[in-house]
């Protein structure tokens, strides 16, 4: 997708910032604190600098050009357009933009950050943070949000209502009897909008997430009234779908479970509901980083028909989790604690692309017989990620190109004193066999027999040469 931002947006495209309503200092706060171990650095800084382009208490900010942005972040358009995706992608960020004669105009529009209650009871966001955090820190840090709570129950409210408070006020003189003139002085400007500190946010999952026609079609009004399936309840069915991988038919029993004797969902029952159903299918666990698959917007085969085999596997690897490869290339069993560990570490530290991680896999378990090497693949990815690999199309074609480094890499690790070594034909990816077939054939030998093939070798070019001075003479 990077390598298509150029039709997305160019260094002389121009835009102005505008906040939805006033950002405080704590939002400041929630966002370095909440949002930054999810969106990373680069995000967080792309957000602080276009909300540095606002004055204290406006919302509109002052137009420019990307050149602006570029110089001020020291940053590449590229990396601009892929840290803007996850800000929008987070809910942080909304864009429009229009065509003024031959260039673009874009509006940045910072969204406030959930509030804390909003963000620990959220149903997604707060369960990635606790697995990109872990237990221990999360709970610090949920615990530096919240509060001893008064029990408000002991006391009386003593609170005076307005009618008492301001006795020679007269319900005529609430009332608006004024001329014409008046009335539009107490309306809004047009072409104008009030500054407004409140933002009713939320992290947007697309519709085609979840099959509500599906889901409908398994319910009876008598189960559940189609009026309790309200906006706000088909958010959360979308969110809880989505982070739990629930599909319409399953979905249909946990919101039978979750409704009410009014005949209301429940929608924290309902969360609870489906956190059960997925730690019973998954053991004691909550959905992690091994679980995600590859945005659609790095997808390079989303819309396209594989017409070659190296097609047809760059297409499957965009569509499944790196947990499933493990599953798959293992015959069906489920990978070790150790490797899911070493999966989420690598996507984690390296903040490689979930597809970029299936091409990672792919390579280094055919070529160390089928065995996840903890150095070798941390190298492997730390080189990935310096290269800034997104797509499962750059990570095959870094792989072929730095294919000798690669196994050199492998090598090294490998090498003990001198022992009687059992020799393996070692399996190579059907998308690396055309870069090896250019490649001379390495012999996989002991170091004294490669010593004689090469002594062989060379006492046979010396003949040769030598049989060909003397037809000369």
């Amino acid at each position: 997708m990077t390598e298509q931002h150029w039709k997305e947006i160019i260094p002389v495209d121009r835009y102005i910032v505008r906040a939805s309503s006033v950002l405080q200092d704590y939002d400041r706060k929630i966002l370095t604190i909440l949002y930054q171990p999810l969106i990373g650095s680069l995000s967080f800084s792309l957000y602080m600098t276009l909300w540095s382009s606002l004055n204290e208490d406006q919302l509109w900010g002052k137009e420019v050009t990307h050149h602006h942005l570029m110089a001020m972040m020291q940053m590449n358009l590229p990396q601009i357009y892929r840290e803007r995706l996850k800000l929008e992608g987070m809910g942080l960020l909304k864009t429009y933009v229009k065509q003024r004669d031959e260039k673009r105009v874009f509006i940045y529009e910072l969204i406030p950050p959930l509030t804390p209650h909003q963000f620990f009871n959220d149903g997604v966001l707060n369960v990635y943070l606790y697995n990109r955090l872990g237990k221990n820190v999360f709970q610090k840090i949920k615990q530096s949000f919240s509060e001893e709570m008064i029990q408000k129950e002991d006391f009386k409210e003593i609170t005076r209502p307005f009618n008492e408070v301001y006795q020679s006020v007269h319900v005529n003189e609430l009332a608006i009897n004024f001329q014409e003139e008046a009335k539009r002085d107490l309306m809004e400007t047009q072409g104008y909008e009030y500054v407004n500190s409140s933002y009713e946010g939320s992290l947007t999952v697309s519709a085609p997430t979840f099959n509500f026609d599906l889901f409908y079609a398994g319910l009876s009004e008598a189960m559940i009234p189609r009026k309790s399936i309200t906006p706000k309840v088909k958010a959360a069915i979308e969110k809880l779908s989505f982070l739990y991988e629930i599909d319409p038919l399953q979905m249909k029993n946990i919101v039978i479970s979750a409704v009410d004797e009014f005949d209301q969902i429940d929608i924290e029952q309902l969360r609870k509901a489906a956190r059960d159903f997925y730690q019973f299918e998954h053991g004691d666990t909550l959905p992690s980083l091994s679980e995600k698959v590859q945005p659609p917007l790095l997808r390079t085969m989303e819309h396209k028909q594989p017409t070659s085999q190296e097609e047809q596997l760059v297409k499957h690897l965009e569509v499944i989790s790196p947990r499933q490869l493990l599953v798959e290339i293992s015959g069906g069993a489920e990978p070790t604690k150790s490797d899911l560990q070493m999966i989420e570490d690598v996507m984690f530290h390296q903040k490689l692309s979930p597809g970029v991680v299936n091409v990672l896999i792919h390579y280094v378990m055919l070529r160390t017989d089928m065995k996840l090497s903890k150095g070798y693949v941390e190298k492997i990815a730390g080189h990935w990620a310096r290269k800034n690999i997104k797509t499962v199309q750059e990570a095959m074609r870094l792989a072929k190109s730095e294919h000798k480094d690669y196994q050199n890499w492998a090598e090294n690790k490998k090498q003990k004193p001198a022992s009687k070594k059992i020799v393996r034909k070692e399996m190579v990816p059907d998308w690396l066999k055309e870069e090896e077939q250019e490649q001379k054939p390495k012999v996989n030998k002991s170091s004294s027999s490669q010593d004689f093939e090469e002594e062989k070798r060379k006492l046979k070019q010396e003949l040769e040469q030598l049989d060909q001075e003397l037809k000369k003479k």
